[in-house]
């Protein structure tokens, strides 16, 4: 059990790393998967592993049913890393971060381990989870959040990395899913101005000093 429970209707950072900063997204093909899972445990309880949903043929009428069970979260904001996860969550139900991360990590941690001819736990212990307590911390979060692929080097702009929800916050992604608008306004050209302002100094963001994880 976690010291201080995770409180429903509370909006978290939640973030977690691999183990020794090991590289566990390695393709295209592995991101992908990681944002078919984040879809897919985003509802209470599914009756069918993901790896035993994807080979079946009435995927569309088991996905529906599915769909009709509560929701555990809403995802604010995410970026996906090739060592670690960010996301912003609201927990929608009692347990609900707790319950959707295991189903996320440990479905995320067979796949890799058998595409991989490896054996045992691929993330750093627990998750760790912030609680964001007011409107402007959520707001500085998510560009931190968003800068993330700039900061380490894997693009030049934020919109370039197609694994996290920044190009949701600027209208350019269709299918998205991200429930950010009940609690932020976005305005698409005032975000991106707002993001890239701070694209090179990121990590001299003070109201997030501590949170970098590399």
């Amino acid at each position: 059990m976690r010291k201080e429970p995770l409180v429903t209707e509370n909006l978290y950072h939640v973030f977690t790393k691999s183990i020794e900063g090991y590289r566990i997204f390695r393709s295209n093909k592995n991101y992908e998967r990681m944002v078919e899972l984040m879809k897919y445990y985003i509802y209470y309880n599914p009756h069918i592993k993901f790896s035993k949903y994807i080979r079946l043929k009435n995927k569309q009428k088991v996905l529906e049913e599915i769909k009709r069970k509560k929701r555990l979260v809403d995802i604010v904001a995410y970026c996906i890393m090739p060592t670690h996860l960010h996301f912003i969550l609201i927990q929608l139900v009692d347990m609900g971060i707790s319950i959707y991360m295991k189903n996320l990590l440990n479905s995320y941690t067979r796949y890799f381990n058998v595409n991989n001819n490896r054996k045992g736990p691929l993330w750093q212990g627990r998750f760790k989870n912030v609680l964001v307590k007011n409107d402007e911390y959520l707001l500085h979060l998510t560009r931190y959040i968003h800068l993330n692929p700039t900061s380490a080097g894997l693009v030049d702009n934020p919109e370039d990395w197609k694994y996290s929800s920044y190009n949701e916050y600027l209208g350019k992604s269709e299918g998205g899913i991200c429930n950010f608008s009940p609690y932020l306004e976005v305005d698409p050209i005032s975000y991106r101005n707002f993001v890239e302002e701070r694209k090179e100094d990121q990590r001299s963001l003070s109201i997030l000093k501590g949170l970098v994880l590399e």
